[in-house]
């Protein structure tokens, strides 16, 4: 075992759950970095086991990925990190019915995705996989959790930046 991945071992369990909007759900054990008292945000940590390719963006096996999940957002992030602790990129999932609890954390997918890169490349993902009724509260709850990023993406990736770095342990990255 690696001194990253005992470092990852020695943190609180929590699970992730995701739900969809065709109803099925998708489980990840992560490890809590931080979460507010009153349950409105949590930070967690989870590291990639083995390389991973998403939307064009080689992740190497290690890649450190930190979980962002808001209550009272219509997004949440991965901030994805390589060993020597640089930015890789940002995952945005624009999500509703985010709930932060002991130990678990719940949120449903809604389709729409983010993916935001050092260089400045924003790329809107999955909006063709919407489905064709969609229902006008959550086509609306989408347009906002899009503004809300691309509106002013530099900012919000500022913020993700200094709150993953507040979080992670101070070894953890080389």
């Amino acid at each position: 075992m690696t001194s990253e991945q005992q470092q990852a071992a020695a943190l609180p369990s929590i699970l992730e759950i995701k739900h969809t909007l065709d109803g099925r759900e998708k489980r990840f054990d992560c490890r809590l970095l931080a979460r507010t008292a009153d349950g409105r945000h949590a930070a967690v940590l989870w590291i990639a086991p083995e390389p991973m390719h998403v939307h064009g963006v080689d992740l190497p096996a290690g890649t450190v990925s930190v979980g962002h999940f808001w209550a009272d957002r219509p997004y949440n992030v991965y901030h994805w990190l390589n060993q020597a602790g640089q930015t890789l990129g940002y995952y945005f999932n624009i999500c509703d019915q985010t709930r932060v609890g002991p130990g678990i954390i719940e949120w449903r997918d809604l389709v729409v995705d983010v993916l935001a890169l050092p260089d400045g490349r924003l790329d809107v993902l999955d909006e063709n996989e919407l489905p064709a009724a969609l229902a006008p509260d959550i086509a609306a709850h989408i347009a906002v959790g899009k503004q809300a990023i691309l509106t002013a993406p530099a900012a919000v990736m500022a913020e993700i930046e200094a709150a993953s770095r507040a979080a992670l342990p101070p070894n953890l990255l080389r």
